[in-house]
């Protein structure tokens, strides 16, 4: 599992117009993205790494300042562009394995506490967000 998570004072995401996940503090954005080894149990330890990453500002975390999150499916992290240029996507889990493990990290961030919300899964999605620092880390399990 990949997750790249940047520092954000805010974000949304929106399908079709509708502005369908949003956070309009200081918090995380993080896209998730699954491959066909990921478990439950992946999702679980991605989602604690991300509550206490301490990579808000003044080394805080979402577990330390109760921030929220905004958690968008990615299939696209698992992209290999190594041979040629078109983009290989052999390596992301399809829908059937990625949906329940991203909502899994989605449930697990919001059982420890912090305040999450989600783009669709799936969807033409249009994300925007002000990144703070700018900080963004590759977090990968």
């Amino acid at each position: 599992m990949r997750a790249v998570a940047s520092r954000v004072t805010s974000a949304s995401v929106t399908v079709d117009g509708e502005v369908v996940g949003a956070i309009d503090e200081p918090g995380l954005l993080v896209l998730v993205g699954v491959t066909h080894e990921d478990t439950v149990a992946t999702a679980a330890q991605m989602a604690r790494k991300l509550h206490g990453l301490r990579i808000l500002r003044d080394e805080q975390s979402l577990e330390s300042t109760g921030s929220p999150a905004l958690v968008v499916s990615q299939f696209t992290l698992y992209g290999q562009v190594a041979k040629g240029r078109r983009p290989s996507w052999t390596a992301a889990a399809g829908r059937v394995v990625a949906e329940p493990l991203v909502q899994a990290v989605v449930a697990e961030l919001q059982r420890l506490g912090t305040r999450v919300q989600t783009g669709v899964f799936g969807a033409e999605m249009a994300v925007a967000s002000v990144n703070d620092g700018p900080f963004t880390l590759l977090v990968e399990l």
